[in-house]
């Protein structure tokens, strides 16, 4: 693989927790870790009682910078690194997180070119499935509307077991569409992480989960991120209801 291709991936830890363990009908919560400064250490993090069952997932994108795939080939290339590097492989003579196992990886791509991002998550879902170990968990964090200009071509493969619709910053769109097993309602966690969308931690649990919990594809909310949740408890609101998910990228 060129260095090129992977050195502009910004990549982030991401923790999912108890996703199998969600069992109510009010789903769970994701929440984006360490977006600012301020916010507790991942420790403090998962020993506040809010998580448990957690996952580890690998996050490559973002919103800055600039990264693409230039080829079936690349992708190919990317799949093996991260397979080798952090997931079940044992390739690779570095593991930047040592012995660790991750869990999967998630597709946050905001930038760059649309092409090849099927081609690495049918390359990872495979190497999980072939190579022996645990599989490979997939997620992604579209755009709303649908298909997404840069993760829509990934997601209608789908093989992705998780996906976070953004439906904020964007016009109302249609969310049941996504060829995903389980979509998380994507909101602002306080009227300062988004220019439109917040909704209020009492107004979400009381008036909006009740209309849209009811869907076979409905897994639970998705909040940007934990810095604005501090503030404003939307996490621990809903969590009364149901299990908690946390959903934190870390740069690493």
């Amino acid at each position: 693989m060129t260095s090129r291709a992977l050195t502009p991936f910004q990549l982030m830890a991401t923790l999912l927790v108890a996703f199998l363990l969600a069992t109510c009908h009010a789903g769970g919560i994701a929440v984006y870790w360490r977006q600012n400064d301020g916010e507790a250490s991942l420790s403090d993090t998962c020993a506040s009682g809010n998580y448990s069952g957690v996952k580890v997932l690998l996050s490559i994108g973002g919103g800055d910078g600039s990264y693409g795939l230039a080829s079936e080939g690349d992708a190919r290339d990317v799949a093996a690194y991260l397979w080798n590097s952090y997931l079940g492989g044992t390739s690779s003579s570095s593991r930047p997180l040592g012995d660790a196992v991750l869990d999967g990886i998630d597709f946050d791509i905001e930038l760059g070119g649309a092409k090849y991002w099927d081609s690495l998550a049918r390359d990872l879902k495979n190497m999980g499935r072939n190579q022996g170990g645990k599989g490979v968990l997939l997620s992604a964090a579209p755009q709303c509307p649908f298909p997404d200009e840069w993760n829509g071509s990934a997601i209608g493969t789908g093989l992705f077991d998780l996906v976070w619709v953004q439906l904020y910053n964007n016009p109302p769109c249609q969310w049941e569409s996504v060829p995903a097993g389980w979509i998380f309602l994507g909101l602002p966690a306080s009227k300062d992480a988004a220019s439109t969308g917040f909704v209020p931690a009492g107004d979400l649990s009381s008036n909006m989960l009740p209309l849209i919990r009811g869907s076979p594809k409905y897994g639970g909310v998705m909040l940007w991120s934990k810095y604005y949740d501090d503030r404003t408890g939307t996490a621990r609101t809903s969590r009364a209801t149901c299990d908690t998910y946390l959903h934190a990228p870390l740069r690493v």
